[in-house]
């Protein structure tokens, strides 16, 4: 058990750290020249950010930036619920508010992704040309959505032993 809670929480770290580089940088869309990237804050070429995006101003980029940012919250609160949770709790209800927790980063992840998808990555082509391909920041939103569901639901498993 003890060694279940301890890959948990390392996988947990792992979520917050991903969702932070995920959120921050500036790689969602990147052409296959590499020399640009278009990002959640800014649009970037070679080395030099210049801080406007053509559509900084529509109400979808604002949505999934509040999304990504509260997807980082949560999942910061779940781990420091975690923490306490194991030393306080009794048996029965140890894990459950940070399951809970983790699932609504969960959600805010789901939303925030899907949206960019939806509005953004099907049509990343009008970036670059028709040399764009998804960026890191991209796939490490998908991924995270993946292991905050499996940690949610595991926190959720484990309360009950």
């Amino acid at each position: 058990m003890l060694v279940l809670l301890a890959g948990i929480f390392v996988v947990h770290i792992a979520t917050v750290i991903m969702l932070f580089v995920c959120t921050i940088a500036n790689v969602w869309v990147v052409s296959n020249a590499g020399n640009a990237s278009v990002g959640l804050w800014n649009n970037c070429t070679n080395t030099l950010c210049n801080g406007t995006l053509s559509y900084a101003h529509e109400d979808a980029l604002k949505t999934v930036q509040a999304f990504m940012i509260l997807s980082i919250i949560f999942s910061a609160i779940s781990l420091l619920v975690f923490v306490f949770q194991l030393f306080t709790m009794e048996k029965g209800n140890r894990f459950f508010l940070s399951g809970a927790t983790m699932l609504v980063c969960w959600l805010c992840v789901l939303v925030g992704v899907s949206i960019y998808t939806n509005r953004y990555a099907n049509d990343y082509n009008t970036y670059y040309g028709s040399e764009d391909h998804h960026g890191y920041s991209y796939i490490l939103a998908w991924i995270c959505f993946c292991f905050s569901f499996i940690i949610g639901v595991l926190y959720l498993v484990l309360r009950k032993k």
